[in-house]
Formats: C-alpha cells, structure tokens, sequence
C-alpha cells in the first residue's frame, strides 16, 4: 500500500468533531500514500460519525454514493436561535420553551415526505459564483431558491437508543431531544431543526449530529483516524469498491469477451436485462455493467488500468 497507486478500496471513517471532510480525505492521502482519495457526502466539522472515504480506482464509485440516501442521529436545542443554525454560531435569541414531547412529535409530521429547504447562509451552496458561507461572514445575507428534499423517516429516539449509537457528544440538557432522521442528498439538518423550531415557535437549533448511515454504509464496519494509524497494513482495513454495488447482480465475462470488455466496448451478454457486477475469469472486480438485448455495456469501470 505504500507505492503510490496501490491503495484500491472503501474505508468508512468514524469522523471526529472538528475536522471537515476534507480533512480526513488529507489525513488519507498520507496515511496511505495515495493521491486520490475522495469521499461520500459532507459533513460538517462538528458533526461525527460515518464518512465513506473512496481511495485509488474507488473513487470512481463517489458519483454513485454521493446521491445515496443518509441517516442521521441529531440533537434538537430548544429556545435557541443561532446565524448558523446550529450551536457553533453565535446566539441570535433564545425564548421560554412551552413544547414537551406531545407537541414536537405533533409538528414532526409536517416535515415528513417531500419538503421546500432554503438552504442556510451558512454553507457552501454557490450563488452568483460565490459560496454563501463566504458572504455570511461578510455580514451580506442573499435570498436563496428552496430546493426540493426528502425526509423518509424523523422521530424521536429514546435516550438509550442515542447511547448506543452515539456514545458521546449527545448528553442529555435542558429542552434538548434526539431525533432520528433519514434524508436524501442535499438535505440540511441544522436547517430542519431551525424550521421545527420555528414550528413550535420558541425557535431551535441543532447541538450535535452523528451520521449513522451513508452510501449504504453503516457505523457496524466503521474506523477511526487512530485506527488507521495504528494498524500494521492499513490496506487491510478496506472494503474491496464492489462491496458498494453489492444490490446488484454479479456475473463472469468469459476469456474471449475479456479484451472487449477492458476495453470499454459492448460484449455478449446472456443475462437477464439490468444492471451488473462484472468479475473478470480471475474474480477481479471489472465494471458496472448494463445488459440489454444480449448485449454488456459498460457504465464504469473499475479495474487498475
């Protein structure tokens, strides 16, 4: 692992508070001595927990896990008004808290299902060229078009289910509750916790966050930096790229569709039309592949060249 070129694989990396993505993605590149590492989906410094880091040929795989769905374990602050929308900003105001449980789990089933989310000043959606986040330290708010996103599931977690999944940074305070929430790509946590809030109108903010699931991805296989630093081969600890397309079917190109196949070009195919897992004679993992009317055309490849 230690030529450069010869780190191929998924890590999924338990992100600690206070690094942004790019960070780990830096901290990877070291570590393994390979120049391109990416990763699936943001998050931001204060948030930890699951970050799929893509390294070598992998990264091929980031546009398909980028638009993957994700799941979040989130700390809901009432009476609290940030300009970030979450607790690392500075306060704005904070109000008497009225609502219990009856009244949040009431106002949770507005946001379920297909919502409007203006995305926050705070944050790295461009407008006019320029990142908003760099407009809102200059003091300068712009009007943002909302955006289409999806809240599949959002309830209230028990404390002992918080425990489990997120052992630390969720301790238990004054007007604060642990929701639950699996969203689409796009989607701002801070800024559903602002909105619900303001539903309840004493206002909130988002005091943690701990990503739970993405790309498929859960915390069960998930490491630390210190992990990785510490292991003897860190290569080891990868999870081979097909590993992300295991929901589809897999199939063996033969000897004499091999050459065509590297090569990008369509081969006879007698599977069933849908997408596949294309393996070489050898088991190497070659391409995602679609098959119609008998015929394999490749949609990513992802054997080293």
């Amino acid at each position: 692992y230690k030529r450069q070129g010869m780190a191929n694989g998924i890590l999924v990396v338990d992100k600690p508070s206070g690094w942004t993505s790019m960070d780990v993605c830096a901290k990877l590149k070291g570590l393994f001595q390979e120049r391109r590492v990416g990763h699936a989906g943001t998050l931001d410094p204060m948030a930890t927990g699951g970050l799929p880091g893509f390294l070598g040929r992998a990264t091929r795989a980031v546009e398909f896990a980028a638009e993957s769905e994700k799941e979040y374990i989130a700390a809901l602050r009432l009476g609290v008004i940030t300009d970030t929308q979450d607790i690392t900003g500075s306060v704005l105001e904070t109000r008497p808290v009225a609502a219990g449980r009856e009244e949040l789990e009431a106002v949770l089933e507005r946001f379920r299902g297909e919502i409007a989310q203006v995305p926050p000043m705070y944050s790295a959606v461009k407008i006019g060229g320029r990142k908003l986040y760099e407009l809102a330290r200059k003091g300068t708010e712009v009007e943002r078009p909302s955006r289409r996103v999806t809240i599949r599931a959002l309830e209230v977690l028990e404390e002992a289910d918080v425990r489990r999944d997120a052992p630390c940074g969720f301790e238990p305070e004054p007007d604060t509750w642990f929701l639950r929430v699996a969203c689409s790509k796009g989607t701002y946590v801070r800024t559903l916790c602002h909105e619900i809030g303001q539903a309840l109108g004493c206002g909130g903010t988002l005091s943690a966050l701990r990503r739970t699931r993405a790309a498929g991805f859960g915390l069960e296989g998930a490491v630390t930096l210190e992990q990785v630093r510490a292991a003897g081969d860190p290569a080891a600890l990868l999870l081979p790229v097909d590993a992300y397309f295991a929901r589809y079917p897999a199939l063996t190109v033969p000897d004499a569709a091999l050459s065509r196949a590297k090569n990008g070009n369509p081969f006879p195919c007698a599977a069933a039309d849908g997408d596949w897992r294309v393996y070489g004679p050898d088991g190497a993992f070659l391409l995602l592949g679609r098959c119609r009317g008998g015929q394999m055309k490749t949609i990513k490849s992802f054997f080293e060249v």
